[in-house]
């Protein structure tokens, strides 16, 4: 009897495990019902249900927002793993700073975790992608099928509602008409980020905002994910979806295995859409996204050795049409099942962008190893890299350059440290920057005192960011000038414009 009793006690936990509170029993609307969203304080209230309910879900308040709301982040991971976070946490810094020995990599890569970041909402006028972040948690800490089972063993998960005041306001101002066939979110009578709005995705180098800064921390100085999905609105004209690889070009500083594990998690991603019978898929031509610039949430992640992924999806909570493109219509490389003009819902959206992160965390419980390990890896080369004589591509050198030569002057060398000199007019402007740097996870050193180096004398109290670390690319990003690759398709044509900033040199 008592071990009868026994197993009836571990059946009823493993029941409380998944049978949990779902959204549409939370609101009594189901995550991508027509005419409906839930606002921030929804949201919240439904993670705190899931916190007290669910040995799977830790709410995380990492910071404030600029309008006092607190930000959170949910953490989702088997009950084994969620009980030793500070363990995986220790982990994943230790190789993606890149400062332990090959031995003590594999050792730790065995036993640590994928962390994935998903974040939505960054843009709150982008409604779908906060909405996602609810749907996602419910599935991942109810799901009982083999797939989450892994996902669940492997991965620590980490979604982070990106804007929450902006959350509040959209969701607010479009549930404001009493008749839902009239309900939009034209007309927002403010920004729905405090200060600067859309640009709270430009902002991520510099860290002005409290959110960014929030999430800057968690990703670049807590957790380091292997893996960053940042998830936007809205897709290209007679498609339902863009994903990645994106066009060129891709930053020169970067390390290849950024892009080659971006193309390795765009193709689960393109072979799951195409299994699940949902076409309208489009990758790279299909849109004017590259990798190019530092600063968004995404692309900042490839200059901290992260595979950084973007989808732009179509979807209102008021049901839409896809149009007929002609173009869309014809299968090709980049577009490899298109989608006919139909009417569209909601929730088609919701469970396409349910399938994105599915493919992305399958990838990281399948290749946790491999992830924990080329992180590892990347910080290594970038060390190695910094500590001996290097040049970094640069369109207008490539062109000149009639031999290797050419491309590696002495005097285009890439700097082996950079030093921001203490007795310059506007040192505090000075220490505004370094202080970006340090929030972006750059260690920066100060001279205790006056230092020789190359024949030339440096105060005390300079800063030093040296190279030879684990982020050098994001540095070498920070101080020196970009220039854009001309993109012209053939002799005399227009060139293709960059698809965002061309240049940012934080240190001018």
């Amino acid at each position: 009897m008592k071990r009868a009793a026994l197993v009836l006690s571990l059946l009823s936990l493993g029941a409380l495990a998944v049978a949990q509170t779902s959204p549409k029993q939370q609101f009594g609307h189901g995550i991508g019902d027509d005419y409906w969203l839930a606002n921030y304080i929804q949201f919240g209230d439904y993670w705190k249900k899931l916190d007290q309910d669910s040995p799977r879900f830790k709410l995380v308040e990492i910071g404030k927002s600029e309008e006092g709301r607190p930000q959170y982040m949910g953490v989702i991971s088997d009950p084994a793993n969620m009980a030793n976070l500070g363990r995986y946490r220790e982990i994943a810094a230790k190789l993606a700073k890149g400062e332990i020995s090959g031995s003590d990599a594999n050792r730790l890569a065995g036993e640590g975790k994928s962390v994935v970041w998903i974040d939505g909402g960054l843009h709150a006028s982008e409604v779908l992608c906060a909405q996602v972040l609810m749907e996602l948690s419910w599935q991942l800490v109810s799901r009982k099928d083999d797939e989450t089972q892994n996902i669940l063993k492997n991965c620590i998960v980490l979604l982070v509602n990106a804007n929450p005041d902006g959350m509040q306001l959209c969701a607010n101002w479009y549930m404001r008409n009493p008749k839902p066939e009239e309900r939009s979110l034209r007309g927002l009578p403010v920004l729905y980020q405090k200060y600067i709005g859309h640009d709270d995705n430009r902002d991520f180098f510099t860290s002005t905002q409290s959110e960014v800064t929030n999430m800057n921390r968690v990703m670049y100085r807590q957790w380091y994910p292997q893996i960053v999905y940042n998830q936007h609105q809205t897709g290209p004209a007679g498609t339902v979806m863009f994903a990645p690889p994106f066009r060129d070009p891709f930053p020169y500083e970067v390390d290849p295995l950024v892009r080659s594990g971006l193309d390795m998690v765009s193709s689960a991603m393109e072979n799951r859409f195409l299994s699940e019978n949902k076409p309208g898929v489009t990758v790279r031509s299909g849109a004017p996204y590259s990798g190019w610039w530092n600063g968004g949430l995404r692309t900042m992640a490839y200059f901290h050795n992260m595979v950084g992924i973007l989808t732009e999806t179509i979807g209102s909570p008021t049901p839409m049409d896809i149009p007929f493109v002609a173009s869309k219509q014809v299968p090709t490389m980049d577009l490899l099942s298109p989608i006919k003009p139909q009417k569209w819902h909601f929730r088609q959206s919701v469970d396409y962008s349910i399938t994105s992160c599915y493919a992305i965390l399958d990838y990281a419980s399948r290749y946790r190893r491999d992830l924990l390990m080329n992180i590892y890896r990347m910080g290594r080369n970038n060390i190695a890299r910094g500590r001996k004589d290097s040049w970094t591509p640069d369109p207008r050198r490539i062109a000149a350059a009639k031999s290797m030569d050419d491309l590696q002057k002495p005097e285009d060398r890439t700097p082996y440290a950079y030093v921001v000199p203490s007795t310059q007019e506007d040192f505090g402007t000075a220490t505004k920057f370094v202080d970006a740097l340090i929030k972006t996870g750059i260690a920066v050193r100060r001279a205790s005192k006056p230092f020789d180096y190359d024949g030339q004398t440096w105060p005390a109290g300079s800063y030093v960011v040296r190279c030879d670390q684990a982020f050098r690319p994001h540095v070498i990003s920070m101080f020196e000038p970009q220039d854009h690759p001309d993109d012209i398709p053939y002799a005399g044509a227009a060139p293709i414009p960059p698809y965002d900033s061309a240049g940012w040199t934080l240190a001018y």
